[in-house]
């Protein structure tokens, strides 16, 4: 009995003797590992990113740097195969709606509007490039107006352009003023998205929504990323439109909202065929966009316009400074909540720098509005005055 007795005493005592330890020590273990969507850890990893990305803009940063990180490209059409599906005249131009093959393997659907004008043989142009909107019902469709469709469909293109583009189909309106203009759905939109599906828009763009993350994983697999092939998409695609027998080359712009803004800063980074961009309302920098709170860490849609590898490169703004000194555009919102204002002036910042380097600060416009996350008409008018000025239309 005393044995026992001496054993509970000891025990009481070791454990007494334990946790007064762990009282005195300083150590603390966490419970969780991340901070809703982020790791803990998020803010040491950003430190970190910007460490690599100051010792890598100490050699420089080029084209070709950013291209090793697009890997696995789709091979080049051996010829584009343009033909015309069908044709609408319009008020001053003519819409078509085309096939042409963006790369060896795949042929892809756009609209093609183009000026009536029997005396001009020449016309410039501009590759529009639609949003993301987590709406994949349509894309080519939000820039301009379809014809030949359901009524479902026109009604959706319809609503949404009243919903992001002021009631405007942009493509319509540049077609109009004396522009040759090219729509085409990037991967995962329009009758580029996955089939068979509900057929109402609503209910299919929910049932798409989950769907984003396991076409980038399935990609991420085959050694290339969703980011990067919409981007090679959007070469090939100003490639297209640069070669067709009525555009001029050397006046090739290309203009987006939303994710089609990323798109466009970065194709004017990337092809030579673009010799001017509009971008609006996306730009900004990892250290303002990497927050808890900020839509852009969520998952699911940011994969369309993430390519691994380019953040250890580069961050945004200096990526889409590779187009210095080409004309370029950039107008953001004040009351956009996707892009934080002070990093929206941070990299307005780095790409002022950068054009002014080249001898170029006139060639670059930054602005921010007061408005949301919208394109409005006012804008619009700015960008087709852009446009005007720098392909003398």
């Amino acid at each position: 009995m005393l044995s026992v007795m001496k054993r509970m005493m000891l025990s009481i005592l070791l454990n007494a003797f334990v946790i007064g330890i762990m009282a005195q020590s300083n150590t603390t273990y966490e419970t969780f590992g991340l901070i809703k969507s982020m790791p803990v850890f998020y803010e040491q990893l950003k430190d970190s990113l910007r460490t690599e990305q100051e010792k890598s803009m100490k050699s420089s940063i080029s084209r070709e740097r950013i291209f090793a990180t697009m890997q696995m490209a789709p091979p080049a059409p051996a010829d584009y195969s343009y033909e015309v599906i069908a044709s609408e005249q319009r008020d001053g131009y003519v819409a078509q709606k085309i096939a042409f093959n963006i790369n060896r393997w795949e042929r892809v659907l756009a609209y093609l509007l183009t000026p009536d004008s029997p005396a001009k043989k020449y016309f410039p142009a501009i590759l529009l490039l639609h949003d993301h909107g987590a709406h994949f019902t349509i894309g080519k469709e939000k820039m301009v107006k379809p014809f030949g469709v359901d009524s479902l469909t026109l009604a959706d293109a319809d609503d949404w352009v009243a919903k992001c583009y002021d009631g405007v189909y942009v493509g319509d309106e540049l077609a109009k003023k004396g522009y040759v203009v090219l729509s085409t759905d990037a991967l995962f939109w329009g009758d580029r998205a996955p089939s068979p599906m509900p057929y109402e828009p609503s209910e299919r763009n929910k049932q798409l929504y989950d769907r984003q993350q396991a076409l980038a994983s399935n990609m991420l697999q085959m050694g290339t990323s969703w980011g990067a092939w919409i981007t090679w998409d959007d070469i090939r695609s100003a490639a297209f439109l640069a070669h067709l027998p009525m555009v001029n080359p050397d006046k090739v712009g290309c203009l987006g909202f939303s994710m089609g803004s990323y798109r466009s800063w970065m194709l004017a980074a990337l092809s030579d065929d673009i010799k001017a961009s509009a971008s609006i309302c996306w730009m900004n920098d990892t250290e303002h966009l990497m927050t808890i709170e900020n839509n852009q860490n969520k998952g699911g849609s940011a994969y369309s316009m993430l390519i691994p590898g380019i953040r250890n490169i580069a961050d945004y703004p200096q990526v889409a400074s590779l187009a210095a000194p080409k004309p370029a555009l950039f107008f953001n919102g004040t009351r956009d909540k996707l892009f934080p204002v002070d990093g929206v002036k941070a990299s307005y910042e780095v790409m002022q720098k950068a054009w002014a380097k080249h001898g170029a600060a006139d060639k670059l416009i930054t602005k921010l509005w007061d408005e949301k996350h919208f394109f409005n008409k006012a804008q619009q008018k700015e960008v087709v005055e852009f446009f005007d000025r720098e392909f003398d239309n």
